[in-house]
């Protein structure tokens, strides 16, 4: 019988634990039509590390939808490769509407009190630049510093000529001014960046672990909020704002009585507001204003203004 030393050892490339993965979660999904899913992997030893992107179909419980794909992935992965794999890190691209979707047993995760965490611009191109032109400078003095000190040749001349102009420099000089207000601009900037998340397009949601973080994307709370405004009679076109506290719905109707339009398009918006259970509420704000071409109810009164209804929640 062979030794255990010299049999060898078996490899398991990062393009394989993806492929593993992102079929894993697609197995996982209530619905095969929700797309396939993108990820990363990366294998540390007897490690794995993996991260997904996919669409979810709507309407499903996101937090719990999420858990179950984190946990199937983590445990279909490491039992087909071997390795210990780490529930993997989810982005949810899209919401995608789905004619039948199953329907949540018990308590919405919403009821939980989990915190939720903003995710984080990692910032690649700003410390990208600023490493570049740190690591240029300071590998041009010190080569130039070595050259010197290993060949005795005399300093080069372009670290001459800028430590002379350098020195000629005065603090009221105009040129020493403007470039102390970029460099000053520059620090505030970087601070900025440094001290603000950069995604702010993306809504956190409040789930039931304190290890997951689940986001949607503005865009799509937008699109949720225009479907169901848009299916109320009478409204012809709807045009959704999504900011980072408050949803603006502007609809034009186009039949119909408009205080009863403005009753059920408020109500649809709220209803997907509670259903996409932010970690923090917007402020839902919904206006109705009839088309050019709009007529009342026979039974108000033909001379009545059209002017525009709002509604704030």
């Amino acid at each position: 019988m062979t030794a255990a030393a010299g049999r060898g050892s078996t490899t398991v490339a990062d393009k394989a634990v993806r492929k593993i993965a992102e079929r894993a979660a697609q197995e996982a999904l209530p619905s095969p039509a929700a797309g396939r899913p993108k990820g990363s992997a990366a294998v540390h030893g007897r490690r794995a590390t993996v991260a997904l992107r996919l669409a979810l179909p709507y309407p499903v419980p996101l937090s719990d939808t999420a858990r179950l794909v984190q946990e199937h992935v983590a445990a279909r992965t490491g039992q087909l490769t071997g390795l210990q794999v780490a529930p993997p890190r989810m982005t949810v691209t899209r919401l995608e509407s789905r004619d039948a979707a199953p329907e949540s047993s018990g308590e919405r995760a919403s009821e939980a009190k989990a915190s939720a965490r903003r995710w984080w611009s990692a910032r690649r191109a700003p410390t990208a630049a600023l490493i570049l032109l740190a690591g240029v400078s300071c590998a041009a003095v010190t080569g130039d510093v070595i050259r010197v000190h290993t060949t005795g040749h005399s300093t080069g001349a372009w670290r001459e000529r800028a430590v002379d102009r350098l020195a000629g420099l005065h603090v009221d000089d105009l040129g020493v001014t403007v470039a102390s207000l970029v460099a000053a601009a520059l620090g505030v900037w970087l601070m900025v960046l440094a001290f603000t998340p950069g995604r702010r397009r993306l809504l956190p949601l409040t789930t039931d672990g304190a290890r997951q973080s689940v986001v949607i994307d503005r865009l799509s709370v937008a699109a949720l909020a225009r479907d169901a405004v848009g299916s109320v009679d009478g409204v012809e076109r709807v045009r959704v704002r999504a900011g980072r506290r408050r949803l603006t719905v502007r609809a034009r109707l186009a039949f119909g009585e408009q205080e009863t339009a403005l009753r059920e398009a408020t109500a649809a918006t709220e209803r997907i507001l509670a259903g996409c259970h932010l970690h923090r509420r917007l402020r839902c704000r919904v206006h109705v204003r009839p088309t050019p071409h709009w007529q009342p109810p026979r039974h108000e009164s033909s001379n009545a203004p059209a002017d525009e209804r709002g509604h704030t929640a």
